[in-house]
């Protein structure tokens, strides 16, 4: 079964979008690489040579990329942007504190102070 996630092995791609210059059909490469929609859009235009000439630009650039560069663009599992804490009890006791200051500032009330307060002691 063909998975996304999975990384991708460079020299096919380079292969495929080549081969996708001089085969009468292109976009094999995008859909390689997890790219369906764009794989679509070369299928549609084929007739053209628009996708031939991307594809040849293409198989250049990934010609040109060392093996984590292009890993970087392959779609690859969705990834948290947020840091992990190191420990829970710090991470909440930090947001308390800066909870407090918002409430010191005015620019939240007590009662919601204590709601989010609450919310974070529940959850550590």
């Amino acid at each position: 079964m063909f998975d996304p996630t999975t990384t991708k092995n460079r020299q096919i791609a380079i292969v495929l979008a080549f081969a996708s210059m001089t085969t009468p059909i292109a976009g094999f490469h995008k859909f390689y690489l997890g790219q369906p929609g764009w794989g679509i859009v070369y299928l549609l235009l084929s007739w053209t040579p628009i996708p031939h000439i991307a594809s040849a630009i293409e198989a250049v650039w990934y010609l040109t990329q060392d093996d984590t560069r292009f890993g970087n663009n392959s779609i690859s599992a969705p990834q948290s942007s947020l840091p992990l804490p190191l420990h829970p009890i710090n991470t909440v006791t930090q947001s308390i504190r800066e909870l407090d200051k918002l409430r010191a500032d005015g620019l939240i009330s007590e009662y919601e102070f204590e709601q989010k307060r609450r919310q974070w002691l529940d959850r550590a």
